[in-house]
């Protein structure tokens, strides 16, 4: 029941991945969380690219739908206390690496299953990433346990969500027409049934990898295979299937950096506990530390485009390669210092 579940929660995000570009949104972008995060930054006005700056409903809905079925699940519950600030600072790397390869690991199946084999090279790296965070995990490394928090704490994401909510609806011009998007009740209606969908089965894409090398568990895996179908079969009916290297739309094929940029990723997430969709989800479920990582991801954001960072068509600028390797010192560094000291914790009790 489980692994039927998570087929088609991905079958669900695949299809609304393809959708969403048929109406209106980037090529191969129909559902990205690192690029809306970023578009979202932008539209706060926290970077000035006109291109990249609208505020995703996509993301709304996403939170949203996971804020409600947690409530009338009797799930939420307001946590936090999970070394925050490692947590804001991880989050900042998985957008720094994300903003490299250009996709998060969402838009890299979507990218695959539209004939993009760049993004076949940036899963590779994700996979290795993970493969290296989840030897970590066995050596101990832990960003400790979550404790039950007032409830007032937990709500403060939620609340912030309607909150911008409300302006997309009531004040427009917070959506920012210099960005290519969908229909906004298309866009909204994606994200709230992704989200009520990613809460209720947990749906990670880190995650799914991750239990296969940890556990040996195929069970999120599913959800990563209904996602590919959905949006490979939906390419294949509309014409949006184009195998090859070059010429994909918003990518590049500089193949180090595709690599690079997602073994940041899923070395980042895997210390997080999540992908940049299950942050998002969690949060929006009472967890106040996950919603500081989507804190780090929009300052990380904010960051690569104001200074030009961020890699585009035409390439990963020298600046950007720089950062990445920064970003992936920095997480290695973190994975290898919290599990010397839990180890040492571990050895002293």
């Amino acid at each position: 029941m489980r692994k039927r579940e998570l087929f088609i929660t991905g079958l669900v995000i695949g299809i609304f991945g393809v959708v969403l570009v048929v109406f209106g949104n980037p090529g191969n972008m129909g559902f990205c969380l690192s690029c809306f995060v970023r578009d979202i930054a932008g539209a706060l006005r926290l970077h000035t690219n006109v291109g990249t700056s609208y505020m995703r409903p996509e993301v709304l809905g996403l939170a949203l739908g996971a804020f409600l079925v947690a409530v009338l699940r009797g799930e939420f519950k307001s946590t936090s206390g999970s070394s925050p600030f490692l947590r804001f600072l991880l989050g900042f790397c998985v957008m720094v690496g994300s903003l490299t390869f250009l996709g998060c690991p969402v838009r890299a199946i979507l990218r695959l299953s539209a004939g993009d084999l760049n993004a076949l090279v940036g899963i590779v790296g994700l996979v290795c990433g993970i493969a290296v965070g989840s030897a970590f995990i066995n050596a101990g490394f832990s960003l400790g346990r979550a404790k039950e928090d007032m409830r007032l704490s937990g709500l403060g994401f939620p609340f912030v969500i309607i909150v911008l909510l409300a302006l997309v609806l009531f004040a427009p011009t917070l959506l920012n027409s210099g960005a290519a998007h969908a229909p906004l009740w298309l866009s909204l209606v994606a994200g709230l049934c992704v989200g009520a969908l990613a809460f209720k089965t947990r749906f990670c894409s880190i995650g799914a990898f991750r239990d296969v090398i940890l556990i040996r568990d195929n069970g999120l895996l599913m959800g990563i295979i209904g996602l590919f179908c959905g949006a490979f079969v939906l390419n294949l009916a509309t014409g949006n299937f184009h195998l090859g290297f070059a010429g994909q739309p918003v990518a590049h094929t500089e193949q180090l950096w595709n690599f690079i940029g997602l073994f940041v990723v899923g070395l980042s997430s895997t210390l997080l506990g999540g992908c940049p969709l299950r942050q998002i989800v969690l949060a929006s479920g009472g967890n106040a530390d996950s919603a500081v990582t989507v804190l780090g991801l929009i300052v990380g954001a904010a960051f690569c485009h104001n200074y030009g960072f961020a890699a585009s068509a035409s390439g990963v600028p020298f600046q950007g390669k720089v950062m990445a390797v920064i970003a992936l010192c920095f997480a290695l560094l973190v994975a290898g210092t919290v599990t010397y000291i839990k180890r040492r914790e571990y050895g002293n009790s």
